[in-house]
């Protein structure tokens, strides 16, 4: 049985993994990008199937999420494993860089425009209707039905997924710089807010989802 947001976020708390998105997140700092590749190497084995690294000169940022589904007991295991090795090197996991991005865009009829937004993205199809980079750079493309045309509503806004105790900061730190909260009705799933021109960004969070 796959564990639930709470039991992942549980099992995790502490060890600087965060559970965003479907998936456990975190980075460790390094010293160089021959330490990155030196530290990167160590802790691939046995995790190939789960676990991505985007590889730079002063960190390494570390996902683990299933092929099949988004985080298992396996990953759980993986990330306490993970966790253990870079203590062993000297190392630390920050959960600083936790936080995934996606757009969403509004459609009446999803199957006649997702077909446009692939070819000119060229992007890949994924595991539901959303749409997603194949080089796993850029952040995922999904669409929101809806049920008449609002010619007077942003129609494109984005999607900042981070762990639920960064939320209400994020909430603050963008009603701070001008933003405006237009509706909490579905927290703490997602918060909709908006720019001084309406543009929208939903922040969101596992919660409220299982």
């Amino acid at each position: 049985m796959k564990p639930s947001g709470q039991e992942i976020s549980t099992a995790v708390s502490g060890s600087g993994w965060r559970y965003v998105l479907m998936a456990l997140r975190a980075s460790v700092p390094v010293d160089s990008l021959a330490h990155a590749v030196d530290v990167a190497s160590r802790l691939v084995d046995g995790a190939e199937d789960s676990l991505s690294l985007d590889v730079r000169r002063d960190r390494i940022v570390l996902t683990l999420r299933s092929p099949d589904t988004d985080v298992t007991s396996h990953e759980i295991e993986l990330a306490r494993r993970i966790a253990g090795t870079l203590g062993e090197l000297g190392l630390r996991l920050e959960p600083e860089s936790a936080h995934l991005l996606e757009i969403a865009i509004d459609a009446l009829d999803i199957d006649l425009v997702r077909p446009f937004w692939k070819a000119v993205l060229a992007y890949s199809d994924g595991s539901g209707r959303e749409l997603v980079d194949p080089r796993g750079t850029s952040p995922a493309v999904w669409f929101q039905p809806m049920t008449e045309p609002r010619p007077q509503r942003n129609r494109i806004h984005v999607d900042v997924s981070v762990p639920h105790d960064e939320a209400p900061n994020r909430i603050q730190a963008g009603l701070a710089a001008g933003g405006v909260l237009l509706s909490d009705s579905s927290a703490p799933a997602f918060w909709v807010l908006a720019d001084a021109e309406g543009n929208e960004a939903c922040v969101s969070t596992w919660q409220g989802r299982d």
